[in-house]
This record gives structure tokens, C-alpha cells and sequence, in this order.
């Protein structure tokens, strides 16, 4: 698929609801983009995408994502702990509405992670996640865009 060294978007693509975007904003910065989701998930094919199914284990997904990736690479998730891992591998992260993870923001997020994992194993459960809105598709495929050119251009994003 591609050259050593090459970027790629990296999706995990199970509950990604920016699939459309993202291949259209990497088509046109001429980078590849490769998709991971469980055989439960069915991917459409879009052009400059590769989908690799994994089994549909809790982890499969994140696990190959994190056995494939390499410095450089673009992966994109909602997972904090895919996001640390990959932080950690030299890759840049986005969340799915266009937060940056970074070394000075995935302390506070896994913590946040363990606290709420605490309070759902003493019965108590938030709301979730707010609702994914069209401001947030705006705000993500922007900041993939600008990504993806400062990256091309070999400005340090």
C-alpha cells in the first residue's frame, strides 16, 4: 500500500462517523488513508482507502492499529488509550470532532477515563458522549486538512 516512510491516515473506523471526510480531505493532500473496523462494521470503499477487517474481539482493532503504525503516521480515534499508544509511537492523533491529543493533554484525559470507568463500576453512569453535530464534521475535516498540508510542507504541526 505503501513506501517506507509515507504518511498515512490511520482510521479506527468501527464507530467513526468522519469516514466520508477523511477520505476526501486525504484524496486531496494525495495521502492514503487505511481503514480498521471489526467484520461487524461494513466499510463502503472510497477511493485512496484500504480496509483491513479484524475479528470482532473488544481490542482487535486498536491492536492492529498499533502493530502497524509507524512515526508519521496520522491515526485517527476516540479511543484515549489507541490515542496514548500511538502518541507514544510518534504518530499525530485527532478525535473524530478535531481535538489534537498530545503528550499535554493525555494525562488529564486517562485519568478522566479511569474516573469515569470507577463511577460506572459503582453503578453510575453518565450520559455519554454529546451528540456528533455538523459543526463538529466542519471543525474535524479542518483540522485534518491543515494537518495533513503542515505535514506535506514539513512544518512541524
Amino acid at each position: 500500500m505503501t513506501s517506507p516512510g509515507e504518511t498515512v491516515v490511520v482510521v479506527d473506523a468501527d464507530a467513526c462517523p468522519v469516514k466520508k471526510e477523511t477520505a476526501e480531505t486525504a484524496r486531496s493532500c494525495g495521502i492514503p488513508v487505511l481503514m480498521v473496523s471489526s467484520y461487524a462494521h461494513e466499510l463502503q470503499s472510497l477511493e485512496g482507502v484500504d480496509i483491513i477487517h479484524v475479528d470482532n474481539s473488544d481490542q482487535s482493532a486498536d491492536l492492529y492499529i498499533v502493530n502497524h503504525v509507524k512515526r508519521g503516521d496520522v491515526v485517527l480515534t476516540s479511543d484515549y488509550g489507541l490515542a496514548a499508544i500511538a502518541l507514544a509511537k510518534g504518530c499525530y492523533v485527532l478525535s473524530f470532532r478535531g481535538q489534537t491529543y498530545d503528550e499535554s493533554n493525555m494525562d488529564m484525559m486517562l485519568e478522566g477515563r479511569h474516573a469515569r470507568a470507577k463511577e460506572r463500576r459503582r453503578g453510575r453512569y453518565s450520559k455519554g458522549p454529546k451528540p456528533f453535530t455538523e459543526e463538529d464534521r466542519r471543525l474535524f475535516q479542518h483540522k485534518l486538512t491543515k494537518l495533513l498540508r503542515n505535514l506535506q510542507e514539513n512544518v512541524q504541526p
